[in-house]
């Protein structure tokens, strides 16, 4: 909602302050020129991106214009989940384990916190590294350092949408220019007309010019921060479970290991330690 009261603040103030100079909204209606500018950036991101980039493009920017109002429900579901998994591990053994990291679809701990069930990077990065550390032991800052690396190919990876669309917004005043340019060859076969005529063709081509500004610095430039920012937060359920993954090596209490996790939430949405105990102690019964 945030977003999208954001874009409408723009197109208010951007064209409203165009007519109350005394522009035509009829002149800037240049199909033409949109089709040019649309074509070359939507070719563009095409050329340059495989297609699971394609789709994390589709994704992210659907998940920019959503609030994720279950956000503080997502990470008390995360360390009720870490805690049944290390609890699970401190009185049976990863033996005990086996069938919920194999099949976390069909599991029944993963199956109580759906939010998390749901997430299917978080549970790959949950899963893999706990069959990791059921293969043998491991000191806490051998794993520190291979949990470290993992989030950081992770996080690299997630954020190739926002750095393409970032490239493709910088990129959308020179297809403006391309699309003026052309409106000018235009002109130019013109030039024996009107000059009214010749005015309107020019017209026609700063237009394009203004819609490539318009799009970079007032659409696609901001989308591709706020993508970047989404993935920057959500990388903080990663390193919460780095986090308590580490303590528990460390031969922390499953408690405290938690706790450890805990630090790493967003502050807007931290709950206390008093919260997280409540919450715990209740997912227990």
């Amino acid at each position: 909602m945030q977003k999208i009261i954001g874009v409408f603040i723009i197109i208010l103030c951007v064209f409203g302050g165009y007519i109350w100079a005394g522009g035509n909204l009829i002149a800037i209606w240049q199909p033409a020129e949109m089709l040019i500018i649309v074509g070359a950036s939507l070719g563009s991101v095409i050329i340059g991106n495989p297609p699971h980039v394609l789709k994390e493009i589709r994704l992210q920017l659907r998940k920019i214009t959503s609030a994720r109002k279950e956000e503080p429900q997502y990470y008390m579901e995360l360390m009720a989940l870490l805690q049944i998994l290390l609890e699970t591990i401190r009185n049976s053994g990863f033996k005990s384990l086996d069938t919920h990291i194999e099949d976390p679809e069909n599991s029944h701990i993963f199956s109580r916190y759906p939010l998390i069930k749901q997430d299917d990077h978080l549970v790959a990065f949950i899963t893999d590294n706990l069959r990791l550390m059921a293969m043998g032991q491991m000191s806490p800052h051998e794993l520190e350092g291979l949990l470290e690396q993992e989030i950081h190919a992770i996080e690299q990876d997630l954020l190739l949408p926002s750095r393409s669309l970032q490239r493709t917004a910088e990129a959308l005043p020179g297809f403006g220019i391309l699309a003026a340019v052309m409106g000018i060859i235009i002109t130019m076969q013109s030039i024996d007309g009107s000059i009214a005529m010749i005015g309107y063709h020019v017209a026609a081509a700063l237009v394009g010019t203004f819609l490539g500004i318009f799009g970079c610095y007032c659409l696609l430039d901001p989308a591709s921060n706020a993508m970047a920012q989404r993935v920057k937060r959500e990388m903080s359920a990663y390193e919460c479970v780095r986090a308590t993954l580490v303590a528990y090596v460390a031969k922390k209490p499953t408690l405290l290991a938690i706790d450890a996790g805990r630090k790493h939430v967003q502050l807007d949405i931290k709950p206390s330690f008093n919260e997280m105990e409540k919450w715990l102690a209740s997912q227990e019964g």
